[in-house]
C-alpha cells in the first residue's frame, strides 16, 4: 500500500539544491500524480536503504559513505520531480512536415 501524500512529502528540503513546493504541488496534481507519487515512495525507501548502508560493518567507512550518498542523491533527484515525462507530445520528434 502506496503511503498517503503527506508521508511522502515529509523530508528534509534543505539540502535540496532545485527544491520547488509549486513544481512538487504541480507535479502531484498533474497529468503524472500517480508517477511522482511513486518517485515519492522510491525515494522514501532509497532513504532507509541509505540508512542501512551506514550501518554496515562489512565495507569500508569510504564506500558505505559513497554507497549511500549515491542512494540519497537518487532520492533527491526522484523528489524535484527531475524523472517526469515533459509536457510534450511523446512523438514530436517524428512529425515531418
Amino acid at each position: 500500500m502506496q503511503p498517503r501524500d503527506e508521508e511522502l512529502l515529509h523530508f528534509d528540503t534543505s539540502a535540496l539544491e532545485d527544491w520547488s513546493e509549486e513544481r512538487a504541488g504541480a507535479a502531484l496534481n498533474g497529468a503524472h500524480g500517480a508517477l511522482y507519487r511513486n518517485h515519492l515512495h522510491i525515494a522514501l525507501l532509497l532513504d532507509r536503504w541509505a540508512e542501512a548502508e551506514r550501518g554496515r560493518t562489512d565495507t569500508g567507512a569510504g564506500y558505505r559513505a559513497g554507497y549511500a550518498q549515491a542512494l540519497e542523491d537518487m532520492a533527491a533527484f526522484l523528489r524535484q520531480a527531475y524523472y517526469l515525462p515533459e509536457d510534450q507530445e511523446e512523438d514530436q520528434y517524428l512529425d515531418r512536415d
